[in-house]
Parts: structure tokens; C-alpha cells; sequence
């Protein structure tokens, strides 16, 4: 298929269950609000090594956070609602309550919630105090600058993990610059986050590994320096550079609307090709085909 002058492989995206949580932080700036969600959000590209995937999902107005200051959301994600609950609590606990001047409140309407400021309320050693305004409880956690405010309870939801787009350039520079074309397109989508550095993944992964223990490893068929090595490749001749975005959010609609709009931002900036990842149907129920993705993709 093709979109302007991008070849798009006619392949689907492999899409999976998984758990998340929106988290809202909000702080006497801006700056600081941002401060203590990128560090609640650092070292979260991939459940494979990190336990959870989380990011940024947008600044928040001051109208539109529970306190009327400042705010960041930020989406959070792992494989069951006990592994969510947990990175939670530890992450809420070791980068929001300690960053000065933050907030931190519930995001999500979901039914299920789990309990975080109420695990977090024993750092004030007996001296917490509660509040219940329209049937939530807070906690008032006493620390040097002040009081640290959070939510008891956060909701949790089963969302959708793994959505992806991989986009090939002639050159790491072209690749790039479409690839980051793609990301920015994607953000403006609400419910979703881009999970690795920047949005964007150099080094896309297959299951497993000829090293016992190995979960994952190099996608070779995708790696332009192996292209003569390995019994299969995916890269076309004039390809020198791959990348991969991926997706997570808490719709399926989402995650296909992020896909969409990333598809047709790398084809505007100059995409050699765009493909996607999928293990040929067994890892996860949600397969997003890259046909009828966006208007205007027709056959070669």
C-alpha cells in the first residue's frame, strides 16, 4: 500500500490487555509539577524490565485539577491491577511526596480502585490527618516544607498495551525526523502515552532469545546491519534506519486513533516505509490492521 510517497506493509499492529491508572500531580508551578512527573514516570519504557509502562499524558490547566493549581497527567500501566497498585504506591511514595509542593489525586473514573494514599499516609508516622469531600477520601501527610496531599484511593482499568507503528528511513536522520513527526502527532491524542524515551524505541524487540533467561531480544530482521546476516530480513535495500513508537492507552479507540495519526505524520515527513509489529496473532486480542488506518492509503 502506499500514502503519498511512504510504501505502508499491509500488516497489523498486536495489542494486549493490560492495567492502568492515571495519575494526577499538581504543584505551586508548572515547573515542578512537570519535575515530579517525569520522575515518577523515568525508567518505565517496557513491563519486560521495568515492572510497568508509564509517561506523560499532558499539562494540565488549573481549571481542570482537583486543587485549581498547576498539573500534569500521567498514564501508568502494568499487567495486573496488583502490579499497578504497587508501582503506584512506591512511585507516588519516592519521587511525588517527596518533590516540593506537589499534590497528588486519582484521574480515572473506573469502578475498581486500589488503596495508595492510604499506604502512603503511614510516612507521617501518626501524625497523617483525613478528609472526606464528596464521598473521597484525602490524606494529609506532615513533611518538612508542609503537607503532602493525596487521594486514598486511585482507579484502575484494563486498558490496552502494544499498539505500534515502525517507521524506516533511507538514513538515521530521515528516519528520525519522521519518526519524531509521528510521536508529536500522536501526543495530542488524550488517554495515551508513548512510554519510551521521547516516544521512540531504536531497538524494537522479539520475544525470547537464544540465551536461556533472556525474555526478549534484537528484532534482526529489522536491524539494517544484519541485513545479509540473518536467514530473514524485513529491511528493503534502500532502508539504512528503523524506529519503533509504542503505543499504550486506556481505550482501544485510542490507541488506533495515536496509530492513525502517526501513520500519516511520518508518510508527510518523509517516511521510506511504515510497518508494524505483531507476532502473528498469539500474543494479544487486539490487532489493529494498518489498512483503512487513515484516508487516502490505496494499493500499489
Amino acid at each position: 500500500m502506499r500514502l503519498s510517497d511512504t510504501q505502508v506493509v499491509d500488516t497489523f499492529a498486536e495489542a494486549f490487555p493490560m492495567w492502568g491508572a492515571r495519575i494526577v500531580i499538581t504543584a505551586q508551578s508548572p515547573a515542578w509539577a512537570h519535575e515530579a512527573a517525569r520522575s515518577m514516570t523515568g525508567f518505565a519504557t517496557s513491563v519486560i524490565g521495568c515492572k510497568c509502562e508509564a509517561g506523560i499524558e499532558r499539562e494540565l490547566d488549573p481549571a481542570e485539577t482537583p486543587d485549581g493549581r498547576p498539573g500534569v497527567s500521567a498514564l501508568l500501566f502494568a499487567s495486573d491491577r496488583e502490579g499497578v497498585a504497587k508501582r503506584l504506591v512506591e512511585r507516588i511514595g519516592q519521587t511525588v511526596l517527596t518533590c516540593p509542593t506537589t499534590a497528588c489525586f486519582n484521574g480515572l473514573e473506573a469502578p475498581e480502585t486500589v488503596n495508595v494514599g492510604g499506604q502512603l499516609r503511614f510516612f507521617g508516622d501518626g501524625y497523617q490527618a483525613s478528609k472526606v469531600l464528596d464521598e473521597r477520601r484525602y490524606w494529609r501527610v506532615p513533611v518538612m516544607e508542609g503537607e503532602f496531599l493525596v487521594e486514598e484511593r486511585f482507579a484502575v482499568a484494563e486498558g490496552v498495551a502494544g499498539g505500534n507503528i515502525i517507521v524506516l528511513g533511507r538514513d538515521v536522520a530521515g528516519a528520525l525526523r519522521a519518526t519524531e513527526a509521528a510521536a508529536a502527532a500522536m501526543r495530542s491524542v488524550r488517554d495515551v502515552i508513548l512510554p519510551f524515551p521521547g516516544g521512540i524505541a531504536r531497538s524494537g524487540s522479539k520475544v525470547g532469545s537464544r540465551y536461556s533467561g533472556l525474555a526478549a531480544s534484537t528484532n534482526e530482521a529489522l536491524c539494517p546491519t544484519l541485513r545479509a546476516q540473518v536467514p530473514h530480513t524485513d529491511v528493503p535495500a534502500e532502508v539504512g534506519s528503523v524506529f519503533e513508537i509504542v503505543i499504550d492507552g486506556l481505550t482501544f479507540e485510542a490507541v488506533r486513533d495515536a496509530m492513525a495519526r502517526g501513520l500519516e505524520a511520518a508518510a508527510g515527513a518523509g517516511a521510506s516505509h511504515v510497518t508494524a509489529g505483531n507476532y502473528g496473532g498469539n500474543l494479544g486480542p487486539h490487532h489493529i490492521e494498518l489498512r483503512g488506518l487513515v484516508p487516502g492509503l490505496r494499493d500499489e
